[in-house]
């Protein structure tokens, strides 16, 4: 079994390889360990659950939390030894159900959450930033506990516009269900 590293040429079949009980992730065939989640992270992550998974219920799409494997295929990918880009973000919403296996989601999610942690900051606002984009999760959002708010970014021409930004006591109106209002208020209270 490989040892994950910082550097290699690791694929999906290396991530199964893996302990289970450790959080990997595989950029680019470079691996990245994550660090445990903090009490705040973790209740900023289950208030946003919540609203998706109440929205979701009887439709379609899921709302799926971390850690839940996405092996973001953007090309012809065909088998584990070919995939180089293994992510797990907080939050993943996934309307074709025919991209989830048992596995996880095999294809680029619809949503994407990252809720930005001190060691994540880089990963999630530039390298993830990049990969979510090339790869076209249609919206991104980018979730930073410090200053209470979110930045949503939305596919437009495959390329993100401008982020919305909205504050703790704001309302989020979801673009890929326009019918969605993801309320902060609840989210950040308390924390």
């Amino acid at each position: 079994m490989p040892l994950p590293q910082e550097r290699g040429n690791f694929t999906y079949a290396d991530y199964l390889s893996w302990p289970q009980h450790e959080r990997w992730e595989i950029i680019d065939g470079v691996a990245y360990m994550q660090a445990a989640p903090s009490s705040v992270h973790q209740e900023i992550l289950t208030g946003l659950l919540v609203q998706f998974h109440q929205y979701l219920a009887g439709k379609a799409g899921k709302v799926y939390p971390a850690p839940f494997c996405v092996r973001l295929i953007e090309n012809d990918e065909k088998n584990d030894e070919e995939i180089i880009k293994v992510v797990e973000p907080d939050i993943t919403v996934v309307c074709d159900k025919s991209k989830v296996d048992e596995k996880g989601c095999c294809g680029v999610p619809d949503l994407i959450v990252e809720i930005i942690s001190p060691t994540s900051t880089e990963m999630d606002k530039l390298v993830k930033f990049n990969k979510y984009e090339k790869a076209g999760v249609r919206e991104y959002w980018i979730v930073e506990p410090e200053g209470r708010f979110v930045s949503v970014f939305v596919l437009r021409e495959q390329k993100y516009g401008r982020p919305e930004i909205y504050a703790e006591n704001d309302k989020i109106k979801v673009a890929i269900f326009p019918d969605l209002l993801i309320d902060l208020k609840p989210v950040f209270e308390g924390i």
